[in-house]
This record gives structure tokens, sequence and C-alpha cells, in this order.
């Protein structure tokens, strides 16, 4: 939409300190993704991580293939044409948007997230089909109404057309005093008949012990990382229709000849629960 394009030429955003001296989530994923926008610390950090999870790359890897499919399938055969990526993270490509425009390329994507980091690579590596349009916004997913009433947001996406909100591996990051399922909630609300929630999100039911070490690697450098079981994870879904095959690890939803290296992965090695559904 050009609207989206002039309001970003009239509210240019200042530089930010990017702390390359400590690691940060979205660089450590990039690592684990086998990334180059990534910096000594957030290496040492996924050494870490690996080292207490050792399935930690496959893991980052079989999330990425999760998003793929899902939104595949939004764009392809549920017909979604407008997408709310919250938690974007670094942009690898393929990122979300390309999956979406390849299937239907008059898509329009908005990115938000809440870190100055992620801002300032998206401005780089965020390049829309010319049919359709790509925003970036910077957006908190724990104040779910200052990302809904975005200026920036509005000029792209069209809320009461039918939205897919798409939440991969971030409600687990959100600070302990904030209500996940509340947030979920507020924006699927806003949202109107025919949209879709889709989201991935980590547990402790297969390895807890080796969760619990990589929760207190991220706690001791300002990170939380809030593992749910099953049940918990499903509480997102309510008074929404599940698409098949409900809730499942990440590499066992829908998955296809592209998802390299999931028949060798049992039920209980990734862990990481996904699904999609739909607001009636």
């Amino acid at each position: 939409m050009a609207e989206a394009a002039d309001w970003m030429k009239a509210n240019p955003r200042p530089p930010v300190d990017l702390h390359t001296d400590r690691p940060h989530a979205a660089r450590v994923y990039d690592v684990l993704l086998g990334g180059k926008t990534n910096y000594p610390a957030d290496r040492a950090a996924a050494e870490e991580t690996v080292a207490a999870l050792p399935n930690a790359v496959p893991t980052a890897r079989q999330n990425r293939a999760f998003m793929h499919r899902a939104v595949r399938w939004l764009a392809g055969e549920a017909g979604v044409r407008q997408f709310l990526d919250i938690g974007t993270g670094i942009p690898t490509s393929p990122n979300l948007h390309e999956v979406v425009q390849e299937a239907a390329p008059a898509s329009r994507i908005v990115y938000a997230d809440n870190d100055p980091i992620v801002l300032t690579h998206s401005r780089a590596l965020h390049t829309s089909h010319p049919d359709g349009a790509t925003a970036y916004i910077h957006g908190d997913l724990g104040d779910p109404a200052s990302i809904l009433e975005d200026p920036e947001l509005n000029a792209t996406l069209d809320l009461k057309e039918p939205t897919a909100l798409t939440l991969f591996a971030v409600l687990h990051w959100l600070p302990k005093e904030r209500d996940p399922h509340a947030i979920v909630r507020k924006i699927m609300d806003a949202l109107p008949s025919g949209s879709y929630l889709a989201l991935s999100h980590v547990t402790a039911d297969f390895e807890p012990e080796a969760l619990r070490q990589v929760s207190d690697n991220f706690e001791s450098k300002g990170s939380h990382v809030n593992s749910r079981t099953k049940a918990e994870i499903l509480r997102f879904f309510d008074g929404l229709e599940l698409v098949e095959p409900g809730v499942e690890v990440v590499h066992r939803w829908r998955p296809d000849p592209v998802n390299i290296g999931a028949d060798s992965l049992s039920p209980t090695d990734i862990p990481l629960y996904a699904g999609v559904a739909r607001k009636p």
C-alpha cells in the first residue's frame, strides 16, 4: 500500500544501540538457524544452549519449517491475504512474507517486534512483492493495544478483513507477570470472523531438566523462558476451531517432504508444540 510507504517516509526512526557486547535472544536464534546476523556474545550463548539442550539446532530449524508450512497453508488453502506477525525476530530468508507472497503476491504483512535490534535489520531486509505490502512496526506483545492501534499497521492492513495472527516461538518470552492467554485473546477479539491464529510454544513436557537449564541461562542474561504444558498451550485456542491435526509437536504438524530430517525425529525430540485455528 502506498499509504504505508508514505507513513514510513514521514516517520523515520532514530538510530539504535545494538548492544553487541551481550547476547540477544533473536540473534541467538539466528545462530541456531545458521544465519549471519549475530555477534560473538550471541554465538557463545548459542553454544551454552546447545550444551544444555543438544537438540537446540534442530528445534530452531523445525520451528522455522513449521512456520513455512503454516503460512503457506494459510495463504494457499485458507485464502488469507493479511498477516500480523508478532515477535518476528531477525529476518532469515525465506521469511514469512516471502513464503506468503509466493503463494499470493498481493498479500499484506505487518511484522511487529519490541526490539530495536530487529527493527534495524528489518529495515534493510524486508522487501515486499510489488503487488503486496510489507511493513514493520515497533510494538510490544505485552501491550497489544499499542500494536493494534499503530498507524503504520492500519495503513497496511484492514483489520475488518480476515487476518492471520502468527506468534512463532514468542509467547514463552513474555515476562512472568504478563498473562499470555489474555493477550492472545485480546488480539483475536479485535480480528473478524475468518481470521486465524498460528503459534508455536516451548514445552518442558519432554525434557524438564534441560529446559530448566536453558531457562536459567537466559534468566541470568535478563531474558525469561516460560515453558508450558500441552494443556496450557491448548488454552490459547479456546473458542477457535483447530485445524487438523490440532496441537502437535512442530515437526508432526502436517509434515511434508521439504521438512528434511523430520522423519528421523521422535514425538519427544523437539520441545515445541504448534497449532493453527480459525475464528468462527
